[in-house]
């Protein structure tokens, strides 16, 4: 399936200085957003109690916030879970206030208020101690995904390509938790699997870029770098396209359809991959030709071996 079919390559490289400015505009603006705003982090990191209620009917989440602010937990997450009649309540945090007796005050005020056969399902609590050990986790394991693909890049690929990548790669996580913070949306473990996600897919798209480039380098030796560049990027935009629509497809299902446990998980993928499919053609590469990559950096080394007549590659 042909997408787009381009007789003379795309002249992306033209728009280079643009592309990285605007990156590092949008990157400098993120970075800002969550020194200043932050993450919402939600109940996985900062502790607190999830209630499971059951409904005989489909649950009014309205009513049933108004009720839990009456009883005083006003900042209490109310959303279904599963159907209509499922209700997942989290509540952050409560000081001298043990699991049992937030359960039975919370399903005493729905009882009494709404209706007295509804049921709890289960209740979960997370302390504050976990909550921290997950954050750090957490970090710890973007820390190390990124280093453990700039050290495969690394011995992959030319540095200026390797530094690109990761440049790319950081491009795309930064800008994702910028997002999440301009709009305050929940940042739990489901989030941090969609970036975790988010870091594999990104890094395979880029990758399928330099190999093409790496390719044409050592086929179109009288192109300059630029050019060359532009040709690997046109080659694979068709893959890179197809691939791109197909995920989006999916994630779009999953987030108008998968219910709110999912949502953040997929709001994150989808403007990920989105930034990512951008990132992999204008980031990663422009960054490589910024920092001067030549043809010459990337040619096999020729030898002459003796009693051959034609020069033969390593």
């Amino acid at each position: 399936m042909q997408v787009f079919n381009f007789t003379q390559p795309a002249n992306f490289m033209r728009y280079k200085w643009l592309a990285v400015s605007v990156s590092v505009l949008l990157v400098l603006s993120s970075l800002m957003l969550l020194a200043t705003r932050g993450l919402n982090w939600g109940l996985d990191f900062t502790g607190g109690t999830v209630i499971e209620v059951a409904f005989q009917q489909a649950a009014n989440l309205v009513q049933v916030r108004e009720v839990l602010a009456g009883a005083g937990y006003a900042d209490a997450v109310v959303q279904l879970f599963g159907s209509s009649q499922d209700v997942l309540i989290r509540i952050p945090l409560q000081q001298g206030l043990a699991q049992t007796q937030l359960g039975s005050t919370v399903l005493g005020a729905l009882t009494q208020q709404i209706d007295p056969l509804i049921s709890l399902q289960r209740i979960e609590f997370v302390g504050p101690s976990v909550g921290a050990g997950l954050k750090q986790d957490g970090g710890l394991a973007l820390l190390v995904s990124l280093l453990g693909i700039l050290l495969y890049v690394t011995l992959r690929f030319e540095w200026r390509l390797s530094l690109g990548a990761v440049l790319a790669l950081g491009h795309d996580v930064i800008l994702t938790l910028g997002l999440f913070s301009l709009l305050q949306l929940e940042f739990d473990l489901t989030v941090l699997a969609a970036v975790l996600a988010l870091i594999g897919y990104s890094i395979n798209d880029t990758i399928v870029v330099f190999d093409r480039i790496r390719e044409s380098f050592r086929k179109l030796r009288d192109s300059s770098a630029e050019e060359t560049i532009n040709h690997a990027i046109t080659t694979t935009l068709n893959r890179t396209v197809i691939t791109s629509l197909t995920t989006l497809l999916v994630l779009l299902v999953l987030f108008y359809m998968g219910g709110a446990l999912i949502h953040g998980f997929a709001t994150a993928l989808l403007f990920g991959i989105l930034v990512g499919t951008y990132s992999s053609v204008y980031v990663a590469s422009a960054i490589a030709l910024v920092l001067g990559l030549t043809r010459e950096d990337l040619l096999v080394p020729m030898i002459e071996k003796e009693g051959a007549s034609n020069d033969l590659p390593l």
